[in-house]
């Protein structure tokens, strides 16, 4: 049977705009148990920033947290799939192009979701570590 990326993906995107603070959207992916959210303008999808992307090109840096934006920690050259493509596809993109996330975008281009690899491993595999592991409710 086939599957769909809209089938896994993670619906309702957590946004915040490219002027947000690295503090403020730290606290965000804290406070939502989120490893990534989009950056957008308006409607516009303007890039991704992971947990990981705040440390090495935001703290890492040196600046202020509090006046530094997440504008120059997102990544800004992304790569998106459709909710209505095939999820083979989705995991072509994330091995061509070595991302763990790709944004689910509509027709217009305007972001709907995020897929995974810990969607996809506990969709293809829950028994395997990455599943498990993507299934597990982290400690507070």
């Amino acid at each position: 049977m086939t599957q769909y990326v809209r089938d896994i993906m993670t619906g309702d995107p957590v946004t915040v705009e490219p002027l947000t603070s690295v503090t403020a959207v730290a606290r965000l992916m804290r406070d939502r148990d989120l490893g990534a959210v989009l950056v957008t303008e308006g409607d516009r999808l303007r890039g991704l920033v992971t947990d990981r992307d705040l440390v090495v090109r935001s703290l890492a840096g040196g600046g202020d947290p509090e006046q530094t934006t997440v504008a120059g920690a997102c990544s800004d050259d992304l790569v998106t799939v459709r909710s209505d493509e095939e999820l083979s596809h989705a995991v072509e993109l994330m091995r061509e192009h070595a991302v763990r996330r790709v944004p689910v975008v509509d027709d217009d281009g305007h972001p709907v979701g995020i897929v995974s690899l810990g969607d996809l491993a506990m969709e293809r595999d829950p028994e395997s570590a990455l599943g498990d592991i993507s299934a597990a409710r982290p400690n507070p």
